[in-house]
């Protein structure tokens, strides 16, 4: 295989990725020169939650695009400060990996600034320091590096951004992200990570232990209950973000929240036992929120 091949077939499997994510990332309802700009940027925030998880695919040739030597490939924070150096090419030279190659030319074009990539960059440094958090609040702060960026990259592509549609964006992203958290308890744990806040975990009577249960036990489900209820508020809080836009943009953001709460009922109709895997919701009910969403009832 060239060098050329391998390049593409890694720039390939990882925007392939987006089939199964819980929200539309560039649907064909779109115009083309949204998708493809929405595609670069899903390929950025994909390949950096990748390095960040160790989900990279074997052979190195990733680290290897990024210059990273063979012997320091395992190591994430090294991986991360080279994708960081070659984000940096993105806004000033010529960056060395395929993804980042084709994320330029929507940088350019829609005038991105590097606050919201370096974000992702950081949420996942800090995935490999922290492994815990001890408030809501401190999960919050966690949301603002490794979710909302990616509202407000869809706002800048769209050119549709103000304050107040990015505050709103940032309670649908937040909100995004706890339900992730929810429906991945097990597979976060496995990686030594616990997005549940411990002040949760310690009024729930939930012990790390029971985490780890191949069945949840009342307090595991009612402490996830608790918090899916609160991703709930964020969406309701971010809905009117909705209806702020027009046209196409109004499809893609109703597909987002739609998500978000389409996921929140199947947590709940497996009654908040999410360890044996995560609960996913049907695209006839994804399909049924985005409807109660865009006829403005909900």
């Amino acid at each position: 295989m060239t060098a050329t091949t391998e390049a593409a077939d890694l720039e390939r499997a990882t925007l392939d990725k987006a089939a199964s994510e819980n929200f539309p990332v560039a649907p064909f309802f779109l115009p083309r020169a949204w998708r493809d700009d929405l595609m670069a940027v899903y390929g950025f925030a994909r390949l950096v939650d990748d390095i960040g998880d160790g989900d990279l695919a074997p052979g190195g040739a990733d680290a290897r695009l990024l210059g990273v030597s063979a012997a320091a490939a395992e190591d994430r924070l090294v991986l991360l400060d080279a994708f960081e150096a070659d984000l940096r090419r993105v806004f000033g030279g010529t960056p060395r990996h395929p993804l980042l190659r084709r994320l330029q030319p929507t940088v350019r074009r829609r005038g991105l600034t590097p606050e919201p990539f370096l974000g992702l960059i950081a949420a996942n440094r800090q995935d490999q320091l922290v492994a815990r958090y001890e408030t809501y609040d401190d999960l919050l702060a966690y949301c603002e590096l490794s979710a909302n960026p990616v509202g407000r990259l869809v706002l800048a592509v769209t050119g549709t951004a103000t304050p107040e549609r990015i505050r709103r964006s940032d309670a649908i992203c937040t909100a995004l992200q706890i339900v992730e958290h929810l429906q991945d308890v097990a597979e976060d744990l496995g990686r030594d990570r616990i997005y549940l806040p411990a002040e949760d975990m310690k009024r729930f009577h939930v012990q790390e232990a029971d985490l780890a249960a191949k069945t949840a036990g009342a307090s595991v489900r009612a402490l996830v209950a608790y918090e899916a209820q609160r991703a709930r508020d964020l969406l309701n809080e971010g809905a009117p973000l909705v209806g702020s836009v027009h046209g196409r943009l109004k499809l893609l953001l109703a597909g987002f929240v739609a998500g978000g709460r389409a996921a929140i009922r199947a947590i709940g109709a497996a009654e908040y036992d999410v360890l044996p895997g995560p609960p996913r919701p049907g695209k006839v009910q994804l399909l049924r929120e985005a409807g109660v969403i865009l006829r403005g009832e909900g």
